[in-house]
């Protein structure tokens, strides 16, 4: 079964004639003509796929940036309701302690080297064994 083919006359350059003439054999084409068709078909679908590129890049970039701000939101909602539980422990524990202003400040020297030594992986459990061991004074 013999495929239809559409006959077109098209103008080259010699040098473009040249290149053609090195390159189809190169190609795997019988011909020209096949060449042609190839380089045709490769082309266009190299054009068709930068059109998609052009859409799908800023699609996407808009897509990620919703979804960062979804978590940057859900995260500062979580922090904030962290921050209120965090005021009112330390409203309680200051109403029922009597620490002076040197203790605290030691306390809060401490407790930034901690944080910077364990990256915030700091345990109750790790807390509760230093002040067992004569910890906070």
């Amino acid at each position: 079964m013999t495929e239809e083919r559409t006959r077109i006359h098209t103008r080259i350059s010699p040098d473009t004639q040249r290149k053609m003439e090195t390159a189809f054999p190169m190609a795997n084409c019988r011909n020209q003509n096949e060449f042609v068709e190839k380089a045709i078909r490769f082309y266009s679908d190299h054009i068709i796929s930068q059109e998609v590129t052009d859409f799908l890049a800023p699609a996407l970039v808009d897509a990620l940036r919703a979804t960062v701000q979804g978590s940057e939101s859900r995260i500062a909602r979580l922090l904030f309701k962290l921050t209120v539980e965090i005021g009112m422990m330390m409203h309680v524990l200051a109403a029922g302690l009597e620490i002076d202003d040197s203790q605290l400040d030691d306390l809060r020297w401490r407790c930034v080297q901690e944080v910077k030594k364990t990256n915030g992986g700091i345990k109750f459990k790790d807390v509760l064994q230093e002040n067992d061991n004569g910890g906070f004074d």
